[in-house]
């Protein structure tokens, strides 16, 4: 593998943890990718390097694909370390399947464009939505302090 100068290898490092305490994961020696579905929205791909007890996951050479409409653009990531309270699918990427797809890729900048008009849009909606139940006398608490609990 061939790393940035001056940087070190976390896989490396991961390796040689990993043979010291046997207990703590295991290092997947497979060389097939994996998406992973996020809580909070958002789509990984990468080699999966490192399980654990826990589902806790370290991707390796990871992108983040956003999806908006019929488009989609990969960011890339690098090194990504996932906590396992925040998956929600983990699922292996069969490579020689056809795509059937009529998704188009983008640029990164297209994506993260068209990514915040529609998240402005949606929250555009979401007022109108709250003025319209203020207006006939109901009120839903924010989404943000249901979390507090």
């Amino acid at each position: 593998m061939n790393y940035v100068p001056g940087t070190a290898s976390l896989i490396d490092d991961i390796d040689n943890v990993a043979s010291c305490l046997p207990q703590t994961g295991s290092i997947v020696t497979d060389y097939n990718k994996h998406l992973v579905l996020l809580r909070d929205g958002r789509t990984l791909i990468g080699y999966l390097r490192s399980i654990d007890q826990f589902a806790n996951l370290v991707f390796h050479q990871t992108v983040e694909r956003i999806h908006v409409g019929k488009k989609f653009g990969d960011i890339p990531r690098g090194i990504f370390i996932v906590r396992g309270e925040n998956v929600v699918l983990l699922g292996e990427i069969d490579v020689e399947k056809p795509c059937d797809t009529v998704l188009q890729q983008v640029s990164i900048e297209e994506i993260l464009e068209e990514q915040r008009l529609q998240q402005q849009t949606k929250q555009e909606t979401e007022k109108v939505k709250m003025q319209v139940l203020k207006d006939r006398g109901l009120s839903i608490p924010k989404a943000d302090n249901l979390d507090e609990y």
